[in-house]
């Protein structure tokens, strides 16, 4: 496979313009959109194709997409090798129900992850994205204390997390934009900070408090990068030390790697930083490199074994109508095939080591508050006050777009997470605009 395969430039003028003409209004007509106050935001941008790190848009504009839109699409947008594998298992097996069923793409998928996974890995439950990824493993593990005889509602997380949206999920976030309306229906949870390397014990310290004083059925965790916090790092070793004390404590440790998985952060998981392996972790989004809604709550044989019973009641009764859908699944077999690809971890090196150096020509720059680097993610923290969601966030992502960039600002943090297959040429062009952001605002 050769690194130009992953990514080509045809024209964009090859799609029917003329039907998707004025797709900016025909949308406000009768579609919600997510994350967004509609009565003031602006009209969004009708995209009509992608091929690689480009966007285009109805007007034949052209767009680099930085964030890989939200870390899915990490092999390029209409990747070859995956839309190819879906397009022959859909001439295959389209869709079988997974209740009382099985095929052959599953059961490669499963077999496939294991081999990538950390290895206390067992099994493989099948869900339909992120949120519902940690939606299964947090009642999985508050499943797997009652199917004991222990009564345990209380979780631990980190403070400014964010897991999803759904009740389960939203309540270990802890991110108050996403949760403020709903704070007084959510399940019970203690929070902690992050760990940092000059804070360890501290945080250790109120961990032990909480375990003392609450029945603790489980810790959800983003694995060394916070995403909706603003990408913000901590520390490997902190957070080994928090597993272990959770783990010697009969909790269950749960890892978010639905941003920070397959590649993002250098090694194939986050979690492949540490020594104390979770007992549940949470895969979606690059997953199918964007191509398919699918994610996956992987748990350890301990955890399985929990749910086995002659007595029906204590399985996991848990489901989706789309479970292990078959192109999902060949999708993600694909992705997989790409990520240990000698290409992609070519792109992969190069992209950190630019990352890197880029870094050290801002760090100095007065607009820079403080610049961070991790594997393909690097994150900009602005010397500028602004809203998470406000005016000036919402100029500067405009600047960026004018400018042919798709970058989607944290309030005031601007990050980077770019498809592998992004050219030279294209990451040099969005390092420019953001340059171009600290000379102007």
């Amino acid at each position: 496979m050769k690194f130009s395969s992953l990514q080509d430039k045809e024209n964009p003028c090859s799609i029917n313009s003329i039907a998707l003409k004025n797709l900016s209004e025909r949308d406000k007509k009768h579609i919600w959109h997510p994350l967004t106050q509609h009565q003031t935001a602006a009209s969004p941008v009708g995209i009509v194709r992608a091929k690689g790190a480009l966007l285009w848009d109805e007007g034949g504009n052209e767009y680099i997409d930085g964030i890989a839109s939200w870390y899915t699409c990490m092999y390029g947008h209409s990747n070859d090798t995956i839309t190819a594998a879906i397009t022959n298992q859909m001439q295959q097996l389209d869709f079988v129900m997974f209740s009382g069923f099985t095929h052959e793409p599953a059961v490669q998928l499963s077999e496939s992850l294991m081999q990538i996974l950390p290895q206390n890995q067992a099994k493989i439950f099948f869900n339909d994205n992120g949120s519902t990824a940690i939606e299964a493993a947090i009642k999985m593990a508050l499943q797997y204390h009652h199917n004991k005889g222990r009564k345990k509602a209380t979780l631990i997380a980190f403070e400014d997390g964010f897991h999803g949206d759904t009740f389960g999920a939203m309540s270990a976030s802890g991110l108050s934009s996403y949760n403020g309306p709903f704070e007084d229906f959510l399940l019970k949870v203690e929070r902690i900070p992050t760990p940092q390397e000059d804070t360890i014990e501290q945080v250790l310290a109120q961990l032990d408090s909480i375990i003392a004083n609450n029945d603790c059925a489980a810790f959800v965790f983003e694995p060394l990068a916070q995403g909706a916090a603003g990408m913000k790092f901590h520390s490997a070793k902190g957070l080994d030390m928090l597993i272990e004390k959770c783990q010697n404590a009969g909790i269950i440790c749960i890892a978010d790697e639905i941003m920070t998985g397959f590649g993002k952060t250098g090694k194939n998981f986050a979690s492949d930083y540490l020594d104390n392996n979770p007992d549940i972790i949470c895969l979606s989004k690059a997953l199918t490199a964007g191509m398919f809604p699918l994610s996956i709550t992987s748990c350890s044989q301990a955890i399985f074994d929990g749910f086995l019973s002659e007595e029906v009641h204590k399985g996991f009764f848990h489901a989706h109508t789309y479970s292990a859908h078959p192109l999902g699944c060949a999708a993600a077999l694909a992705s997989i095939h790409l990520l240990s690809s000698p290409e992609i971890i070519e792109r992969r090196a190069y992209i950190e080591e630019a990352h890197k150096s880029f870094a050290n020509t801002i760090t100095e720059h007065p607009k820079v508050k403080e610049v961070r680097c991790l594997g393909v993610i690097i994150a900009i923290d602005l010397n500028i006050e602004m809203e998470r969601y406000g005016n000036l966030r919402d100029q500067l992502y405009r600047f960026f777009m004018d400018r042919g960039v798709l970058l989607r600002p944290l309030g005031n943090t601007v990050y980077v997470l770019p498809p592998y297959v992004i050219t030279n040429e294209q990451l040099e062009k969005v390092y420019h605009s953001i340059q171009e952001v600290l000379e102007t605002f």
